[in-house]
């Protein structure tokens, strides 16, 4: 690029991309959309016990100040000037929940992730205090059925179970937030005076959010029993929140606050009613925006907040399916079974077969989510015979992926009364090519993906740079950036689609009903912990006993 190209860049936008595997600052030309320079970090997840998936916060805050300063460095290499970052977006893996004292800044806990399953017996007890034990009680008022998916139950379980927290609740320190509450209270001051806010697309996955008033619901917090002076205040996804207190970028505004899957819905220019995206990241995320009307489910999907993008601007709603495990099934067979070394080299064993051989894998480690919503499952792989190898596990972990996306976009269809044409899709699965011919396969339907892939990034440095008081990214139709796009066409007919669909129905029942939260409460699963068992056992072996003796 010439000096005097460089001159001439324009304003640009950072954006802070924070998931559940990694986080990433990217920096965008505000005028083209065109990707700058950017720096990833992978976050560790620690499972301390079966079903519990937790993140260090200072981890996570860490990588963020890493992301930014790295990105910065890159940038002047290529003698772009840093000053010119007029604004900065966050976007952030959402539910996830974390509580912090406000006077030392420190976290009172781990941050509970999304993915979590520890509260079930939480959710169980919650049901019971429900008319009818109703999981969709609220769900007029939130959206969403009571799971262990959203930010109350976590709560209510730090509450329930770490004193630290319950006394910090009782002196007045604790402060509670999703990821993005946490990474903007600290990044604009922390214990000196940081903001504690979050956006409506965040607030809308706690079950503590009236979607309609767009405030924290009286009720709903009495019903949970959270104190509501812990919780952040409410603000739209584009508005200046306050400024950066310390790095490279001092002093530039953060203005724009998305939940990772509304950042993509805007990211992917979905702005009209029955628009929709999916996003393959550690889970698969399916929105369609329905407009200034929030339309309500009748096939297992949830209704959410899409984004509300200024103080003064209409909150507009989407339908979402929530897949819990994609691209997190390939970091499994990684890291957990050892199968690859990469995740890049799922692609290449799965291409080598071109086929399951009639292995089908349902990666319900966490439950099943949309449209079942059944925390009893867990995951399984079938139809194997001494033929399989890892090549076909391989394969089924990526069909499987397909399968639940198709799931959701049937019930997507059934709600909206217009099946989708195409599917615009974005996140880092979907640079897999074996993946999204798989899927456009299964759906029957071409798969759209975009040159460029970061989308969730690019909804959040949007949403920054249009706020008020930084306004340098128009969201006019008119002026939004054609975007080159690649694309998939189904390549089987539709009768084989259908049976191999068919065949996965078949496994996601038999991963039902699995797990109960009446386990032992110490972990025994000796024989002798079932008491009829232990009865006969015991009573066989006196009687073993008995005979010997008479018969001697």
């Amino acid at each position: 690029m010439a000096a005097s190209d460089r001159m001439v860049l324009g304003p640009l936008v950072g954006s802070i991309d924070q998931g559940t595997s990694s986080t990433r600052f990217l920096v965008f030309n505000a005028k083209t959309a065109e990707l700058l320079s950017h720096h990833q970090v992978e976050i560790q997840q620690k499972f301390p016990k079966e079903g519990w998936v937790e993140q260090d916060p200072k981890e996570i805050l860490k990588s963020v100040h890493e992301c930014v300063e790295r990105t910065c460095e890159k940038l002047q290499q290529l003698n772009i000037d840093i000053t010119n970052i007029k604004a900065i977006g966050v976007s952030n893996q959402r539910e996830t929940t974390v509580v912090w004292d406000k006077t030392t800044g420190e976290p009172l806990y781990n941050a509970i992730v999304w993915l979590d399953l520890r509260t079930q017996s939480t959710v169980e007890r919650l049901l019971k205090r429900i008319p009818g034990k109703n999981k969709a009680y609220f769900k007029f008022r939130t959206g969403l059925p009571l799971s262990t998916y959203f930010s109350a139950v976590k709560l209510r379980w730090l509450l329930d179970n770490v004193e630290e927290i319950r006394q910090a609740v009782d002196d007045g320190r604790a402060m509670f937030g999703t990821i993005d509450s946490w990474l903007i209270w600290s990044l604009t001051g922390g214990k000196n005076g940081g903001v504690h806010c979050t956006d409506v697309t965040n607030a809308s996955r706690t079950m503590l959010f009236n979607i309609h008033s767009l405030e924290w619901d009286p009720e709903l917090c009495q019903f949970f029993d959270i104190p509501m002076e812990i919780l952040p205040k409410v603000r739209s996804s584009s508005e200046i929140y306050g400024l950066m207190k310390s790095g490279a970028l001092t002093g530039v505004p953060i203005s724009g606050c998305l939940g990772d899957q509304s950042a993509a819905l805007v990211g992917q220019m979905c702005f009209q009613d029955g628009q929709a995206k999916n996003t393959y990241g550690t889970g698969c995320f399916l929105l369609c925006n329905t407009g200034q009307k929030s339309v309500f489910s009748e096939h297992g999907l949830l209704t959410t907040i899409a984004y509300k993008l200024g103080r003064d601007k209409p909150v507009c709603y989407a339908l979402e399916g929530s897949v819990a495990i994609a691209g997190a099934v390939v970091r499994w067979l990684r890291d957990n079974l050892g199968i690859v070394k990469t995740s890049q080299e799922i692609e290449k064993l799965a291409a080598e077969v071109g086929t399951s051989y009639g292995c089908y894998f349902v990666p319900a480690f966490s439950g099943l989510y949309a449209p079942y919503w059944e925390p009893s499952a867990r995951g399984i792989i079938c139809g194997l015979t001494q033929f399989t190898n890892k090549n076909h596990i391989a394969f089924a972990a990526l069909e499987a992926v397909c399968f639940q996306t198709r799931e959701i976009l049937d019930a997507i269809n059934k709600d909206c009364g217009i099946p989708l044409n195409q599917l615009q899709v974005d996140g880092g699965m979907t640079n897999n090519k074996v993946l999204m011919q798989l899927q456009s396969d299964i759906l029957c339907i071409p798969v759209v993906k975009p040159s460029m892939p970061e989308t969730t990034a690019l909804g959040a440095a949007m949403a920054a740079g249009a706020a008020e008081g930084v306004g340098i990214w128009s969201l006019n139709p008119g002026d939004l950036t054609a975007v080159t796009c690649e694309r998939f066409e189904p390549q089987i007919n539709p009768e084989e689609s259908e049976f191999r669909y068919a065949r996965w129905k078949k496994a996601v029942m038999k991963s039902m009903g699995w797990e109960t939260s009446e386990a032992p409460s110490n972990g025994d699963t000796s024989i002798f912990s079932s008491l009829p068992l232990g009865f006969f056992i015991m009573s066989s072996m006196i009687m073993l006993i008995g005979a010997k003796y008479v018969s001697g």
